[in-house]
């Protein structure tokens, strides 16, 4: 029979909150991280977005100078996360082996703010200005490297790659990793840093940003009649996962169980979602199956939900294909109505905060559905709900440019 793996530590910094008690107290009440930017550069480019959802406590504030300097900012914000999900564990090097502990910290764009400005500083000042860190500082591998680093984890660094679907990911290999004997404990997670005027600018013209400028704390609005496109946002989380019989060996508290995951691609088209929902689907019964869970058994859902005209319709009929009739019964927040889109942070956020659900039996809350579309009829959690007692299930969906579709399912323990 396969190892069971525990989820026994969480971090996070968000929009919302600079750690996970914060995070989570803000996303019972419905707190909305969504801001109007400040920065020279928005009119400078005459950017057509001027807002999105930043950390609501700046990295430089919980890092060394030294530290700060040499990490891009989306390493900057893997390191404040799983240094919190570390301490969260209560592991320590006299009961860790390190050649045990691994590292699987995805992100979708990776350092775009160092990649970007190293080739400013190319152009007007030439080659001998580039910073011999650049390099390091820019690859996509470079959070799962800094956190290898932190913490001596040395059964390997791995960096999932799959946009926003990619903090999902890192969960399904950690996972996999515990499973097959490769490692006792993970630490996984996603970070992103892409609140760059490049990016936005892409997004934008992509017709996929909301346009309400005049009033960023209500634009991202998932399941809405009226949703006009996602609220860029920035962050991270992490979870560390352990072997169940690591975990109560050392006494830890456990949150949930990592049940189920599973990872499917649309193969349909490189940025629109398969309108009949089909690999989500597939993903959402896969990662059901993998967890030894009927449709029954699931009360919660946190959906990736990102407040795009096309996207949140494919994800209901894909919950509604893989649950059946029992979709009217299960409490679905939108978490991203708060944080914003994290991009490949944003499963990994979402999976911090169903790990709080299924612990304190709570499903956090959904702002800014006005008038839901009837073409969604979801359950929406509008205001923080009390979920069921006894054993239960909760999914998180993440989905990402590419067609890649990754689920996790969390049972309690």
């Amino acid at each position: 029979m396969a190892r069971k793996v525990v989820i026994t530590g969480l971090g996070a910094t968000t929009p919302i909150g600079g750690d996970v008690p914060t995070m989570w107290k803000n996303a019972l009440v419905g707190v909305s991280g969504a801001r109007t930017l400040e920065d020279d550069w928005v009119e400078k480019y005459s950017l057509p977005v001027t807002f999105a959802a930043r950390v609501s406590t700046p990295a430089t504030e919980v890092l060394s100078r030294v530290e700060a300097k040499r990490m891009d900012p989306s390493t900057q914000f893997a390191v404040v996360a799983s240094r919190e999900a570390w301490a969260d564990s209560g592991l320590d090097d006299a009961e860790i082996d390190h050649d045990r502990l691994a590292v699987s910290f995805a992100t979708g764009i990776g350092g775009v703010w160092t990649l970007l400005d190293a080739w400013d500083t190319l152009r007007e000042k030439g080659p001998r200005r580039v910073l011999p860190m650049t390099v390091p500082m820019l690859m996509p591998n470079g959070p799962a490297a800094a956190v290898s680093l932190d913490l001596g984890a040395r059964a390997g660094a791995h960096t999932p790659v799959s946009a926003c679907a990619s903090g999902t990911e890192s969960l399904h290999q950690g996972l996999e990793l515990i499973r097959s004997g490769k490692a006792d404990v993970v630490v996984c997670g996603g970070a992103e840093a892409a609140i760059h005027p490049m990016p936005l600018a892409s997004f934008a013209s992509m017709q996929a940003l909301s346009r309400r400028n005049d009033d960023p704390g209500r634009a991202s609005r998932p399941y809405d009649k009226d949703r006009d496109g996602f609220v860029m946002g920035e962050g991270a989380g992490a979870l560390v996962l352990e072997a169940e019989e690591h975990a109560l060996a050392r006494g830890a508290r456990i949150y949930a169980e990592l049940a189920g995951t599973a990872v499917t691609a649309d193969a349909y088209h490189i940025t629109a979602p398969d309108p009949e929902g089909l690999g989500a689907t597939r993903a959402l019964k896969a990662a059901m199956y993998d967890a030894r869970a009927q449709a029954e058994d699931v009360v919660h859902v946190n959906a990736h939900a990102t407040s795009t005209p096309v996207g949140d319709k494919p994800e209901y009929t894909a919950l509604k294909s893989a649950l059946g009739a029992h979709v009217d019964n299960v409490a679905v927040s939108a978490t991203k109505s708060q944080t914003g889109h994290l991009l490949g942070a944003s499963g990994a956020v979402e999976a911090v905060l169903t790990a709080m659900a299924v612990y304190t039996r709570q499903a956090p809350a959904t702002i800014n559905l006005d008038n839901q579309d009837p073409e969604i009829p979801l359950d929406v959690v509008t205001t923080a709900r009390d979920l069921p007692s006894g054993d239960i299930v909760a999914l998180n969906n993440s989905f990402g440019f590419g067609g890649h579709n990754a689920v996790v399912a969390l049972r309690s323990h």
